[in-house]
């Protein structure tokens, strides 16, 4: 029998695309089914999450009845109507509270709908936007952090000074006191209480709640499973 060069060089062909196309499939591993977009996006730099994210971060200015200003410390806002969240402490006792936005824009009254003094989170409301549009907002994760997850915080020590941290979740889920609390190593300076942590995707995944006196360089963290316990129901993310 006589054989077809150019039907073999074909043959040879299809063989090695086949193979190539097997080798490609197996270098994809999770990927290559079962994942979402969300889930291969690229993780974000502190400057990228902070550009991502600064726009809906105030500072906050509890007042009391006399007008002297008792404490100050951070929220971020969750919609653009005016929902937004913070640290309880930094808002317990309050006759009034001030928003400073990130444009330097003082917003009054801002109201505490809804707080869990065990968990330390608060559930904020501002006036409603004057200007349409509606206000600057963070998105929230759902899914739940993990040890070694890198975070990035915000928050304001000083009026006009926003600063970003970043650092590792060194704790999930740690009992502190009797509460659930993330445990995280980024930098915390007095006047961040109540800014967003977020992840490598710029989004929501706590409320900044303070120091750990027992671990050096170790910070406090509310957790989203406790914000969203406060949320209205249209706001809540996956526990």
């Amino acid at each position: 029998m006589i054989s077809d060069p150019g039907k073999e060089v074909q043959a040879m062909k299809k063989g090695w695309i086949a193979v190539l196309a097997l080798a490609a499939v197996l270098a994809a591993g999770p990927y290559a089914a079962g994942t979402t977009q969300a889930e291969r996006q690229a993780p974000l730099a502190a400057d990228d999450s902070y550009r991502l994210a600064s726009s809906a971060v105030f500072y906050l200015r509890a007042l009391g009845a006399d007008g002297a200003v008792g404490a100050t410390g951070t929220g971020v806002l969750l919609s653009a109507r005016g929902d937004a969240a913070t640290a309880y402490h930094v808002v317990k006792g309050a006759a009034k509270l001030e928003a400073v936005l990130a444009d330097g824009k003082t917003v009054s009254p801002v109201k505490v709908v809804r707080y869990d003094e065990r968990t330390d989170a608060a559930v904020l409301e501002l006036p409603a936007p004057k200007s349409g549009g509606g206000y600057p907002f963070v998105a929230r994760r759902a899914e739940k952090l993990e040890h070694g997850d890198a975070v990035y915080a915000i928050g304001y020590p000083l009026k006009q000074t926003p600063i970003v941290t970043q650092g590792i979740v060194s704790s999930p889920d740690a009992v502190v006191s009797g509460r659930s609390r993330v445990l995280i190593d980024a930098a915390i300076a007095s006047g961040m209480s109540g800014g967003p942590l977020l992840d490598e995707q710029g989004r929501l995944a706590g409320i900044i709640s303070g120091s750990l006196r027992t671990m050096a360089g170790i910070h406090l963290a509310v957790g989203m499973a406790d914000l969203n316990a406060l949320l209205p129901d249209g706001l809540r993310t996956a526990d």
